[in-house]
């Protein structure tokens, strides 16, 4: 898993709590230092506000009190010493049926809070893990590109919270022999354009942005029509077909 990665499983964990003592002090410490992981804090909190929103309250059901009951019940009132045993001086500390009978109660009470507590920990674990590929499946950002000239949406570009990042083409795109689809990313004018992406054809195609930073909200994002291979200069040469800017998904 790459850093990228357990942060954003550590975010998921802290937003559901399911970090233990530590783990949830170290996490609470890099929120307060670590915007790029209090970033990532406050996206899971925003994707698991409608789940919240909408699960119900399920309290134990009786079955479940009585195997805790009967789990932890002791030897009854009249399985102790009789009274005429009381006096000829037996104790409850020298009864051994008695810490017998409370050990086993104990062993087998902690046998089963222990089983419980483990399964509601795999479950959580597995919980974790299904939201955060349901997470994943969704886009944080998404953005059209439009031709200028004729206002036609070419292609989408998914920004997923993974770092993945997709482009779909709308329509087909003519590539012209010789020449190539360019796909360039842009946020900020300082640095100016960076390519993620050369493709010869129309067609879904994964962008490479692990060298650059995360996606933000309006970052530009576009298709030029280059030479084969791809512009020779590092920077657009030939007619932007389609562009747009990122927005933040619903």
């Amino acid at each position: 898993m790459n850093p990228h990665d357990a942060d954003n499983a550590m975010a998921a964990d802290y937003v559901m709590g399911l970090l233990d003592g530590a783990e949830h002090a170290a996490a609470e410490r890099r929120i307060a230092t670590d915007q790029s992981f209090a970033q990532a804090v406050g996206t899971w909190r925003e994707r698991l506000a409608d789940l919240d929103l909408s699960a119900e309250e399920t309290p134990p059901s009786p079955a479940l009190w009585q195997r805790i009951a009967d789990a932890t019940k002791i030897a009854p009132i009249d399985a102790l010493p009789s009274a005429r045993a009381a006096l000829r001086g037996a104790t409850l500390w020298d009864n051994i049926r008695f810490w017998r009978g409370l050990g086993i109660g104990g062993a087998v009470a902690a046998l089963f809070f222990a089983t419980i507590m483990i399964g509601a920990l795999a479950t959580s674990r597995q919980l974790r893990h299904d939201m955060i590929a349901l997470a994943q499946r969704k886009p944080i950002y998404v953005a059209v590109l439009v031709n200028d000239t004729t206002k036609e949406a070419g292609a989408i570009v998914n920004a997923f919270s993974n770092g993945r990042v997709e482009l779909i083409p709308l329509r087909p795109i003519e590539v012209p022999a010789g020449r190539t689809l360019q796909v360039w990313t842009l946020w900020d004018r300082a640095i100016g354009p960076k390519s993620i992406g050369v493709t010869g054809q129309s067609r879904t195609l994964q962008l490479d942005l692990e060298s650059l930073p995360e996606t933000v909200q309006d970052q530009l994002f576009e298709i030029t029509l280059e030479p084969e291979g791809g512009s020779p200069i590092g920077r657009p040469t030939g007619p932007i077909l389609f562009k747009g800017n990122a927005a933040r998904a619903l």
